[in-house]
């Protein structure tokens, strides 16, 4: 028989047992000086290399965000051209800016035009250049043609067409060529931007106002003189400055160059055909 006692295993080695674990005791305690009451963090905390710069692979062309914006830019890529906010880095100029920039655009044969304004190409300039000519085509062809109508006694009607021709092709060839151009150098792997091909050919056009002024000299050859120097200068300027990028494409280069070169001399034929013609 078995005894009432029980036998009382102590300290005993069991086959398969596990011995118990005690948990350790759980402790909070809250800092009163912790970092978390610091935000952003101070110092090197928490910074991302690189700061708010484009990534690598993203057009440049776009990618420049306006200086001293609150606004987190969401967009990337191509995308912020939609982007009012976008293009406020490119009409951050003032006059001094300006100015000197049609300085140098006057000055052809220098060819650093795109050097200086590599780091910071604008849109200003070109947009009020292309206003400008608008509206000193219009406006002297209108007075001209309006004096000689006076004189002969006859009556005269205000042509509209002459302002949307006169828009239709300097916007559109400031627009339409850099973007051809912009497409042909990304073919040939020749490192270019879109605004700086903007900036360059819209400072290329100033030349043409001051030739446009002195065309209502009624001297047909007067007229011709003008419109040739005026249309060899801004050739002249757009090629040398384009050059030295477009040498890298190979020996296609030369071709590209002659090629910017006779569109910028048409431009000026089409303007002494459309413009300078005007009569007393």
């Amino acid at each position: 028989m078995m005894s009432g006692h029980y036998t009382s295993i102590d300290n005993q080695k069991v086959s398969g047992s596990v011995p118990a674990v005690e948990p350790p005791p759980f402790k909070f305690s809250v800092s009163v000086d912790s970092n978390l009451q610091t935000f952003p963090p101070s110092g090197a905390q928490g910074k991302i290399s690189g700061g708010s710069r484009p990534p690598r692979d993203v057009d440049d062309t776009f990618s420049k965000s306006g200086s001293g914006s609150d606004e987190p830019q969401r967009q990337s890529g191509w995308f912020q051209a939609f982007s009012l906010a976008s293009y406020k880095p490119y009409f951050d100029v003032d006059t001094i800016d300006v100015l000197d920039r049609i300085k140098d655009s006057l000055c052809p044969f220098s060819g650093t035009f795109n050097e200086k304004t590599a780091s910071h190409p604008d849109l200003y300039g070109p947009f009020w250049i292309c206003t400008t000519l608008i509206f000193v085509a219009a406006s002297i062809g209108t007075f001209v043609t309006y004096i000689a109508h006076k004189l002969k006694d006859q009556e005269w009607n205000y042509d509209i067409n002459l302002v949307t021709w006169s828009a239709g092709l300097f916007y559109g060839y400031v627009t339409v060529v850099p973007l051809c151009l912009y497409v042909i150098l990304k073919y040939f792997s020749v490192p270019s931007g879109f605004v700086q091909l903007l900036c360059l050919y819209g400072y290329s056009l100033f030349v043409f106002i001051p030739a446009l002024c002195m065309s209502v000299v009624p001297l047909e050859i007067f007229r011709w003189v003008v419109a040739g120097v005026a249309g060899f200068m801004s050739a002249t300027f757009v090629a040398l400055n384009l050059r030295a990028h477009i040498m890298s494409a190979g020996e296609r280069w030369v071709l590209i160059v002659a090629g910017i070169f006779l569109l910028q001399l048409a431009l000026a034929v089409a303007l002494k055909v459309y413009l300078f013609t005007v009569t007393v």
